[in-house]
């Protein structure tokens, strides 16, 4: 099952929700810095111990104090028009999520919306790439998992469903 919906990701009961992390790995603002503080401090001395993330990798780390189990911290890229590369590196980033999702088993994942916040990446090219990734992925695995795409606004929930419908 793939689904949209408005939540504060921090508050899922999945096995992983993925954060929208900066390449420190170190916390940040938006839904990074939310992660950071429901997990608490355990999070911040796991992710000190990775060395960081490249742009369009991820890393896997435990919940600590969230609902779920794991974290997988993405890195988007920053929108410069997307002459730079953006487009592959945020496909690379939930490619990445998958592979790490899938490669443990999981049956149920949480994205939010990779680098449309801060990062300038806009809604709806995002939310195209994020479904489709997600959707080859799993046909190509041929393995059961729910996937829900957390939306922070009502505006983001009615693309990314539009996304899901066509």
């Amino acid at each position: 099952m793939i689904q949209a919906l408005q939540a504060d990701i921090t508050t899922l009961n999945v096995d992983a929700i993925v954060n929208a992390a900066n390449g420190t790995l170190l916390g940040g603002g938006g839904v990074d810095g939310a992660i950071h503080q429901a997990a608490g401090p355990g999070l911040l001395e796991e992710c000190r111990t990775l060395g960081g993330c490249e742009t369009g990798d991820a890393r896997l780390t435990m919940g600590y104090d969230l609902p779920a189990r794991y974290v997988i911290h993405a890195v988007g890229p920053v929108w410069e028009g997307g002459r730079s590369g953006e487009p592959g590196l945020l496909v690379s980033c939930y490619r990445k999520s998958m592979e790490i999702a899938l490669g443990r088993h999981f049956m149920s994942i949480a994205f939010p919306a990779i680098s449309t916040g801060v990062y300038g990446y806009p809604v709806e090219p995002a939310a195209r790439i994020a479904v489709e990734v997600v959707r080859d992925t799993l046909k190509a695995s041929g393995k059961p998992m729910d996937v829900t795409f957390c939306c922070h606004s009502e505006g983001d929930l009615s693309i990314y469903k539009a996304v899901l419908n066509s």
